[in-house]
């Protein structure tokens, strides 16, 4: 069930508060709150009804993390499987594969890809390209099937398909340690970028051997010997690609602690913001605030550093997702266990947080949003009218939340160009239910997908240990 929940749109025939009641699901009980105003926070189209909840894999683990809207309409989903049964018949070996799932509008499979080796090959993004294809990327650990080398345990892996899913070429990128790319995107010079981390650890004792070449560092530095020099266990790792999937070049980012980085976005001119989580206080981290702080590092179009920004308290806080504004601005979100610093009020455990800044790093404004329990957000994506539909999951059900299904919750929820609420809704079952992306369609729906390991409340299917699931609002 949805809950119960207030839902603000324009109106062209009222100018005053109207209160009515009407079904919000199938099988909705009791029947949502709508409340009409003359306000436009939510667009005419949106009803905040939910049309389906469906699932998707087979006996093993299946999970899904990112999705786009094909030029055709329909809904292409990538994730991860390692079943080889039901939606994935025929389909060999109980290794992990990139999975990728085209539905129709209705929620019907239209077809269904993996991508892969023999051993773990794990999918992280999705973006449409100019072509009418699709760029997906991750991180693997194989070096035989679909995959041609591997340096050592895991590796970026790039993955370019056509518009039906086939693949046109693939690229690995890495080293001798622990290499994942979390982010990759088309340029407006028709170029590819992949953002991720990866361990210069592994590249001791010798890292003129074992990690060739100056390009590997951060801002056309030099080689560097000692470890302590060269960062630490994680690094911001981005790397630009032609259209072929040949490195441009490539730099890393961070200090002597874990620095991941989760998503990115290339700036209006030309040059790249790489969003994540830092644990570092010392090296490219000027101005930490607390065990793991938010962490924005602002590039040239060459790759140069421009400037670092640090968000957050001075407890754990991880961003995991980003997206441009209409002004020109960027939204960070991610969750937040402070109340502290930047952080301006937590409601209980962990807080979904979103945190607006500018072109130079400096907060416009910071919002938290959850209950009294664990709440984090994964996913945001701009709306047509300059709102934004975040996506996540939840185990609260009071704050800002109206109910809860049973431990996590996929959560998704809307916020206006301010950063106020204007929709939330919490779908799931009786055990883990985790949001991970979601999408706003041409025709004023969402549609969120994640992973499900529930098969009651408002999952009603699961075929094993874990389904990918897909929700649609309309």
């Amino acid at each position: 069930m949805l809950g119960v929940r207030t839902i603000k749109f324009k109106t062209l025939l009222l100018s005053i508060f109207v209160t009515t009641l009407f079904s919000c699901g199938k099988d909705s009980d009791p029947d949502p709150i709508i409340v009409i105003t003359d306000d436009d926070t939510v667009p005419v189209g949106f009803l905040g009804e939910l049309d389906f909840v469906k699932t998707f894999g087979g006996s093993d683990e299946d999970d899904a993390v990112s999705i786009v809207q094909a030029n055709d309409g329909a809904y292409v989903i990538l994730g991860s499987t390692k079943s080889t049964d039901g939606d994935l018949a025929g389909r060999t070996g109980n290794d992990s594969d990139y999975w990728l799932l085209k539905l129709s509008e209705t929620g019907e499979k239209l077809w269904s890809k993996t991508y892969g080796g023999s051993d773990s090959d794990v999918a992280t993004s999705i973006v449409n390209t100019s072509d009418g294809g699709y760029i997906l990327t991750g991180y693997s650990e194989s070096s035989d099937g679909d995959i041609t080398i591997n340096a050592g345990f895991q590796d970026y892996w790039v993955v370019k398909v056509d518009a039906s899913g086939t693949m046109q070429w693939q690229k690995s990128f890495g080293f001798p340690g622990q290499d994942q790319a979390y982010k990759v995107l088309e340029t407006s010079e028709g170029n590819y970028f992949v953002s991720g981390y990866f361990d210069i650890g592994a590249c001791d004792p010798d890292p003129d051997i074992l990690c060739p070449g100056n390009d590997l560092q951060g801002g056309g530095q030099t080689t560097r010997n000692a470890r302590g020099a060269r960062h630490g266990v994680g690094e911001y790792w981005g790397i630009l690609m032609d259209a072929n999937g040949t490195k441009i070049w490539r730099r890393y980012f961070g200090g002597s602690n874990n620095d991941r980085s989760y998503d990115a976005a290339q700036t209006n001119d030309g040059g790249f913001l790489i969003t994540g989580a830092s644990e570092s206080f010392d090296f490219d981290i000027t101005d930490d605030k607390g065990t793991y702080d938010f962490w924005a590092v602002r590039l040239s179009a060459s790759g140069e550093k421009l400037w670092t920004k640090s968000f957050g308290g001075s407890e754990i806080d991880i961003g995991y997702a980003l997206t441009k504004t209409q002004d020109g601005n960027y939204i960070m979100v991610g969750d937040t266990r402070s109340m502290d610093g930047d952080v301006s009020m937590n409601n209980g455990n962990a807080d979904a947080w979103v945190v607006k800044f500018d072109d130079n790093g400096a907060i416009l404004w910071e919002k938290s949003f959850g209950g009294s329990e664990f709440d984090s957000a994964r996913g945001i994506r701009q709306m047509a009218n300059g709102s934004f539909v975040i996506s996540g999951s939840s185990r609260s059900a009071n704050g800002d939340l109206s109910s809860n299904n049973g431990q996590n919750d996929i959560w998704i929820f809307i916020i206006d160009a301010n950063g106020n609420m204007t929709y939330q809704t919490s779908i799931g079952g009786a055990n883990l239910d985790l949001g991970n992306d979601a999408i706003y369609t041409f025709n004023d729906e969402i549609v969120a997908i994640g992973n499900t390991e529930s098969n009651d409340g408002d999952i009603s299917t699961n075929r094993g240990t874990k389904d990918l699931v897909v929700i649609k609002i309309y």
